[in-house]
């Protein structure tokens, strides 16, 4: 059962993510972050990869399951291994699945998060004036449709 806006919190099932997946929670009305999870999408060759719009009932139920309150959109949230990562160490864990050449990005892990999310902060600041937004969350293709909750 998938919970709706419609249910009380109490009532929902709390949602499990599979060990061997990683979930990807996304701001939907960001161009950027949309663009960035096609591209994930085309290059996920082992099908590792799930998504939801942190904006869904699926996404804030998420969040609050792991204490992460309502939105967080400054930041990409990843849920991997039983993890949850933010910033730049959710981007580059990423990385860490995705085919060559991309997952040598996973690589700048060894330059500390600090100065890592330096420019991820500022880039998120940015992200709207840069890419735009669009008035609501991505729907998925048919071919894609199994990658979303």
């Amino acid at each position: 059962m998938i919970a709706t806006a419609a249910q009380p919190q109490a009532a929902r099932k709390p949602i499990a993510i599979a060990a061997d997946k990683t979930l990807v929670l996304f701001d939907g009305v960001c161009n950027f972050c949309n663009h960035s999870i096609n591209f994930l999408i085309d290059h996920d060759p082992t099908d590792r990869f799930r998504f939801a719009a942190q904006q869904s009932d699926i996404g804030q139920q998420i969040m609050h399951e792991h204490g992460l309150g309502d939105l967080l959109l400054n930041t990409m949230i990843v849920f991997d291994n039983g993890k949850v990562l933010t910033q730049s160490t959710g981007a580059l864990r990423l990385a860490r699945y995705m085919p060559m050449p991309w997952r040598m990005l996973n690589w700048f892990v060894f330059v500390p998060a600090f100065l890592r999310n330096i420019g991820y902060k500022i880039f998120a600041k940015y992200r709207y004036k840069l890419f735009g937004q669009v008035e609501a969350c991505r729907m998925p293709t048919p071919e894609s449709r199994a990658k979303f909750l």
